[in-house]
């Protein structure tokens, strides 16, 4: 039986803060430039895992409320980023996050919307947005056949990965995001990248919830592909993650 949603990446979390990838810089920038975010704006990042996109606003001067059900993501959330002042950790889900009435001036889902995409989760984001706020949905897509590399690991995905096909977030298409926000949205996109060595790769692999972990069936056969495609593939001792960081803003 799959696990629910917020309990997915429980065994995850250690691989997750290591070997995730975090977001541009100019994603910040652009919202400041465009969306109208100051020092001042109060963030809530829901289903905001291991803190990777509170951080960001954390250091651009933000107070963030991250909001988060898995509480293995949440404690290590609560690990890495207690030396920031402005930093609320919130045991809450997307649908109920306990966050006051027009509280907040952005709402940031990172690499988490495909998980919360309901009726439920946009009436709860309608109540907490103070008017005129924002919502800030962002992913990074794994370019699937830019390189020989990246076409070997998507191949390796197709093969072992126990539901990868129907969880990946690319499943959040256009009219899916047409349907959540009210009124037009714009979306913008940036380039980002990873370099991995073999146990970095095999990190970044086992941080997915669709990968099998070990003592789980094809968890030895899934590594040996793994390694024998770093192999063929590796410059220098390294393998590249290409990405393209897709952000959609909107009301």
């Amino acid at each position: 039986m799959n696990a629910a949603p917020e309990q997915r990446f429980s065994d995850r979390v250690e691989n997750y803060v290591r070997y995730r990838p975090s977001y541009p810089q100019e994603v910040i920038a652009m919202l400041q430039r465009e969306a109208g975010l100051v020092p001042q704006s109060v963030v809530a990042d829901v289903g905001s895992g291991t803190g990777i996109s509170a951080e960001l606003f954390l250091r651009a001067g933000n107070g963030v409320h991250a909001v988060e059900p898995n509480r293995e993501m949440r404690e290590a959330a609560e690990r890495l980023l207690a030396h920031f002042p402005n930093f609320h950790s919130v045991a809450a889900s997307a649908q109920e996050t306990t966050l006051a009435d027009a509280s907040v001036d952005f709402i940031v889902a990172a690499q988490a919307f495909h998980w919360f995409n309901t009726p439920e989760t946009r009436a709860e984001f309608t109540r907490i947005l103070k008017p005129g706020g924002r919502v800030v949905l962002i992913w990074n897509e794994r370019k699937l056949d830019a390189t020989p590399f990246l076409q070997a690991f998507e191949q390796l995905l197709l093969t072992f990965g126990t539901d990868y096909t129907a969880i990946r977030h690319e499943n959040v298409n256009a009219d899916a995001l047409s349907a959540f926000f009210q009124g037009a949205y714009v979306t913008h996109t940036f380039a980002n990248e990873q370099r991995f060595d073999f146990e970095g790769l095999k990190g970044r692999l086992l941080s997915s919830s669709y990968a099998p972990a070990e003592g789980q069936p094809r968890h030895e056969e899934m590594l040996a592909e793994l390694r024998r495609i770093f192999e063929a593939y590796e410059v220098s001792g390294q393998v590249c993650f290409e990405y393209d960081t897709r952000v959609h803003v909107g009301r």
